[in-house]
């Protein structure tokens, strides 16, 4: 791993492939949630079978907590390092005419993101760190949804995570396309469908959560 984060292309190449790691991760974690706006009793059983299957417990989530830090460190590091190599702005440079506003804004819409985590963490994570291992709790397998649908009973909760999850979009917007160019798929045959299927992936993944966010609000 320090031989891969020693040199710039290889801390883009190790940041790309956690990113990569986290956009499955999102499908799944989507997927498992949206189960609540379909059924209770199948949101129920999903979240009981990922709370206590050794394999997610043990193996899948140290794994997610280890890409989150690692992604989020890296794109730091990369950012420091990418504004000392460039101690001078150029006076002609415009840089809203060669980029985007969200590519030159990675690192802050990547700071708001690791707020909103730091609350996810807090609203879901905690508790039931709490329940199954300092409270020692027996399992109940019927409590996931009411506890889930509770969350969102407050309005500025809701709209913190309509807000995070759209700017996770925006993140997503430049974030997906970019990684698979840092891993060196740029062949002009496959750049126009990575790109249109990395917009879609950041409108639809967003769009997903901000759903089950209002769902679980408006039918409280």
């Amino acid at each position: 791993m320090a031989g891969l984060t020693s040199s710039t292309i290889g801390r883009k190449y190790a940041m790309a492939l956690s990113a990569m790691f986290l956009l499955i991760f999102l499908v799944m974690h989507l997927s498992t949630n949206m189960t609540s706006v379909f059924s209770e009793d199948v949101f129920n059983e999903a979240s009981h079978f990922m709370g206590y299957n050794p394999a997610v417990q043990y193996l899948m989530q140290p794994i997610l907590m280890f890409a989150v830090i690692f992604h989020f460190a890296m794109g730091f590091v990369l950012e420091i390092k990418n504004n000392k190599a460039r101690p001078i702005k150029y006076a002609n440079n415009n840089g809203a005419a060669n980029s985007t506003w969200m590519s030159r804004n990675m690192i802050i819409s990547g700071a708001v993101i690791l707020a909103f985590l730091v609350l996810h963490f807090y609203d879901f994570y905690f508790p039931e760190m709490n329940y199954k291992y300092i409270q020692g709790n027996t399992p109940d397998e019927t409590r996931y949804f009411a506890e889930l649908h509770h969350k969102f009973h407050d309005l500025w909760r809701v709209a913190l995570y309509v807000v995070a999850f759209g700017l996770l979009g925006l993140h997503l917007s430049h974030g997906f396309q970019s990684s698979f160019q840092s891993i060196g798929a740029r062949h002009p045959k496959y750049t126009p469908v990575i790109k249109a299927f990395g917009n879609w992936y950041s409108i639809l993944i967003p769009a997903g959560f901000i759903f089950i966010a209002i769902f679980h609000y408006v039918t409280q």
